[in-house]
């Protein structure tokens, strides 16, 4: 353990011991996918940026921080959290651009709101080349596989995160391979994947939307009825003004059953 701790503390891309600890004490909470925590988590890497105006890690954190109020409906204004959490990224890419981690975190923001997806692509497959072994490469390179329509391609890199990280937290990468068979039409499978992500990870809107479209498509109306219920305690954003998935038919698969769901039509 000491070994490891000198390890990662020689690995922490800043000289500011005070920027590193405000940036560890925001993990947790930028992870925790609970609107209030993040909120904190963006204040702590704030802190941390000020100190250290090029450390990357906190720079990428906190740009996909502000990814994940977009996903809960969590922003007074979505085109200003896009602005700010594109270029925190780029910010991040350009004095941090050959760390994997940065990589990944500012490949996943720049895809997510709809920048270039090759150019995404692009950033995944480099830190993957930096670090073939980096579990969470893989996972967030599973999530832009599914944002370009490749949803066989997502399974594998999820698969190949899960393999490489079996003890981590599973519910981000189940709920990538329950996408994945729900734009595959495999809609038991995509349930039941759900479903166990959202045991582990039950503030997150993501699987509840996605679970919610796919009941709606087996026909479970209740059920579909049943989980939005659960969404609107998470979020007060259901049906999602923006989604990330370039495919227009698996966007129109997602959305239809989704708007069926909540009960909207047009």
């Amino acid at each position: 353990m000491q070994a490891a701790e000198i390890s990662r503390s020689a690995d922490r891309r800043t000289h500011d011991l005070a920027a590193y600890d405000l940036y560890l004490r925001a993990l947790p909470h930028g992870l925790s996918y609970e609107k209030d925590r993040v909120v904190q988590a963006i204040d702590l890497l704030r802190r941390a940026i000020e100190r250290d105006p090029r450390y990357g890690p906190a720079l990428a954190f906190s740009a996909w921080c502000h990814l994940q109020l977009d996903v809960g409906g969590s922003t007074d204004s979505r085109d200003t959290n896009r602005r700010q959490a594109v270029d925190l990224a780029r910010q991040a890419l350009h004095v941090a651009g050959d760390d994997p981690g940065v990589l990944t975190h500012a490949g996943h923001v720049l895809g997510y709101f709809g920048e270039d997806i090759k150019a995404a692509i692009g950033l995944m497959d480099r830190s993957l080349e930096l670090n073939p072994s980096f579990a969470h490469g893989w996972r967030w390179s599973g999530w832009i596989r599914l944002y370009a329509g490749q949803a066989d391609l997502a399974i594998e890199h999820f698969q190949t995160s899960l393999r490489l990280s079996p003890r981590d937290r599973t519910a981000g990468r189940l709920t990538g391979i329950g996408i994945a068979h729900f734009f595959n039409r495999r809609f038991d499978d995509a349930a039941a994947t759900l479903l166990v992500s959202l045991e582990e990870l039950p503030a997150h809107a993501t699987p509840y939307r996605f679970l919610a479209s796919c009941y709606a498509h087996m026909g479970r109306l209740d059920d579909a009825r049943e989980i939005v219920g659960r969404l609107r305690a998470v979020t007060p954003v259901v049906v999602p003004s923006a989604t990330p998935y370039r495919n227009a038919e698996q966007r129109e698969l997602f959305l239809s059953g989704l708007r069926l769901a909540a009960g909207e039509t047009g």
